[in-house]
């Protein structure tokens, strides 16, 4: 069996030597690339992400990740964003009243979570879509999350036929993992999720080459 092959994607914005390790840790070959046409071809991609939508979209959009990741869905090549690297993959994000254009794979607007404690930081469970495949055999354990941004619309999602995810912080519901066709994410950290987060980096890595 040939040893997965994953790219790692440098764009500024990306808590990458965790994500790196915790992908090594799966048996997988990594890649840290600033090279475009690298991450365009890869058989898996990582988007990582930490920070503002808007630093994370100016970098993002600075080498053209923007256009990798449209153009990997549309070829049926697996993509896994994370945090930020999450966020960014939807149509847009609002901070501070300002919006920023994201990549468009999915609807929705990433917006404040509507909370009085934030941000939202630390463990918490998930209610995973049966379907789910990122989440198989570890849908009852918790995550580590940091974020104050998350998407609401979740049921818009469904409709347009992503498998979500969900989590809750002080009552207000959002989405913590999407997939759809080859594109994947998660609002949490699964590099930072200890035994729980290496079994769904795991999931993800082990469905290379079956996505689409």
């Amino acid at each position: 069996m040939s040893t997965p092959e994953v790219v790692l994607l440098d764009y500024g914005s990306g808590n990458l030597h965790s994500a790196e390790r915790a992908l090594q840790a799966t048996g997988a070959r990594v890649e840290v690339t600033t090279d475009p046409d690298r991450a365009r071809s890869a058989p898996g991609l990582v988007v990582p992400g930490v920070g503002a939508f808007a630093a994370c979209m100016e970098g993002l959009r600075r080498i053209g990740g923007d256009e990798v990741v449209r153009e990997r869905r549309d070829a049926g090549l697996p993509t896994l964003g994370i945090c930020v690297g999450a966020q960014i993959l939807f149509e847009a994000g609002i901070e501070h009243g300002v919006r920023t254009e994201g990549c468009g794979i999915w609807p929705g607007v990433v917006e404040q979570v509507r909370a009085t404690r934030l941000p939202h930081m630390g463990w918490n469970t998930v209610q995973a879509d049966p379907r789910s495949r990122l989440f198989a055999r570890v849908e009852d354990e918790r995550f580590y999350f940091v974020h104050s941004y998350g998407v609401r619309d979740v049921e818009r999602l469904r409709r347009e036929g992503a498998v979500v995810t969900t989590a809750e912080h002080q009552g207000d519901v959002f989405v913590a993992g999407i997939e759809q066709g080859p594109v994947a994410a998660t609002q949490f950290h699964p590099e930072k999720s200890g035994r729980a987060g290496a079994a769904l980096l795991a999931n993800w890595v082990g469905s290379l080459g079956s996505a689409g």
